[in-house]
């Protein structure tokens, strides 16, 4: 996937939705573990699908979500962030619009994409993909850094927060590892070191209510 087939426009905040909920919330999870994932390769904006496990993990996440209203669902142009929402939504008929954001999408690894991490290691070392792993600032050749990522994730908060709040709605966003760093980072108030220190989980979410 190249990034000119990525919707950054985030013209969902236009759209005028029911809520009017005097404590509104972000639910915010993982995809389910994808078939990248399961063989250790650099996915970023590959498209890879969820393996059986994946699914499960997607329906755990809707199992624990079941007892929530959600009235507006977020997913990026990847499928295993809509097949994770799919698994999710079967337990909110309620949810009134889906809708595509890709300032929410996986860190770009550009020319690495695809590739496998043992091979990257034996071609580099330990070190280095550690330095690109969990390095704040590292770009990948043709990539983006967690930094550049956290800058989009950023100005999808803000307009977030501000549709939140004017529509009174609860949002369930089905993310990806890295951009929900940045997202954490935020509601959570963690220093950069924290925030990258942190391990996303396939099977669980994050509650954030809105005041």
């Amino acid at each position: 996937m190249q990034k000119a087939e990525l919707d950054f426009s985030g013209s969902w905040k236009n759209t005028p939705a029911q809520g009017g909920r005097k404590r509104p919330a972000i639910f915010l999870f993982r995809h389910g573990q994808s078939f990248y994932n399961r063989k250790h390769y650099f996915t970023g904006w590959k498209d890879s699908k969820l393996t059986p496990l994946g699914k499960k993990q997607a329906g755990k996440i809707g199992k624990m979500l079941r007892d929530e209203k959600i009235d507006i669902a977020i997913v990026t142009s990847l499928s295993r962030s809509k097949e994770t929402m799919a698994e999710v939504l079967k337990h909110h008929p309620e949810c009134e619009r889906i809708f595509t954001d890709d300032r929410m999408v996986e860190r770009s690894y550009g020319q690495l994409s695809g590739k496998s991490h043992e091979v990257f290691v034996r071609e580099h070392s330990e070190d280095e993909l550690k330095e690109i792993r969990r390095s704040y600032s590292h770009v990948p050749p043709g990539g983006e850094s967690v930094e550049m990522v956290e800058r989009r994730v950023l100005a999808f908060i803000r307009d977030l927060l501000a549709y939140v709040k004017r529509y009174g709605v609860n949002v369930a966003i089905s993310a990806h590892g890295n951009s929900m760093r940045p997202f954490r980072r935020y509601f959570e108030k963690m220093t950069v070191g924290q925030m990258m220190g942190i391990e996303n989980p396939w099977d669980d979410y994050f509650k954030y209510e809105i005041k």
